[in-house]
């Protein structure tokens, strides 16, 4: 339908009833529409058509060379306005047939429900996985250097005293004897502990246990593995 004559008194009525609820007479900022509207009006529109008038006075606080750089390209008037006649219709029947194939109730519980269930099955599929992953164990390897008290002190005894300390988490590895001085031999053994079972101040006190034998015990090399 769009604008009619907007010079009278039902076209600035037609006029006021469409900016009733809009700032311009396209989109969000001003265009060519609303200079095409403004130039077709011949002059304020009256106290009573409000919405008219105060698009009129925004208007007219621009000036005309700033106005013809705006958005747009300029349309007969009648191209502007409210909508009527065949195009109307059509486009209240694409209205309708959008409202139809809109869900008003439950679509967003129904989304919701769903959403929170595939989080769930990833939380649940994610804490079998880590439970059938063995948990890492924090291990060391230690060199100890045992002294013997001297030269005559039976050392096959002595590396046979420091192996029969068996517990969790505890594994022996090779072993040799090292020159000291005056003849004495110290033995110098390794092992890999797990840290969270077995710590040098648990070795240190169990060999030295065998006081017979072992006169000092002394950590040679730690290192984390």
């Amino acid at each position: 339908m769009g604008f009619g004559n907007i010079k009278t008194k039902d076209g600035q009525k037609q006029l006021n009833d469409f900016l009733a609820d809009r700032s311009y007479i396209e989109g969000y900022v001003p265009s060519q529409a609303d200079v095409v509207v403004f130039e077709a009006l011949s002059g304020a529109p009256p106290a009573d058509l409000f919405h008219a008038l105060r698009w009129f006075k925004h208007m007219s606080s621009y000036k005309k060379p700033e106005m013809q750089s705006w958005p747009g390209v300029k349309q007969p008037l009648g191209n502007y306005g409210p909508k009527g006649g065949a195009a109307a219709a059509a486009a209240d029947s694409d209205d309708d047939d959008d409202d139809d194939d809109i869900d008003l109730f439950g679509s967003d519980d129904e989304a919701d429900a769903a959403a929170e269930k595939l989080k769930e099955e990833r939380l649940a599929a994610y804490a079998a996985k880590k439970s059938k992953k063995p948990a890492l164990i924090a291990k060391s390897m230690i060199i100890l250097d045992v002294k013997p008290w001297d030269d005559e002190t039976d050392m096959k005894e002595v590396e046979k005293s420091v192996r029969s300390i068996v517990t969790d988490g505890l594994v022996w590895g090779t072993s040799k004897l090292v020159p000291l001085a005056y003849g004495i031999k110290k033995l110098q053994i390794s092992c890999v502990v797990e840290d969270d079972k077995v710590g040098t101040d648990f070795l240190e006190e169990s060999i030295t246990a065998f006081e017979d034998f072992v006169q000092s015990v002394d950590v040679a090399a730690f290192n984390k593995i």
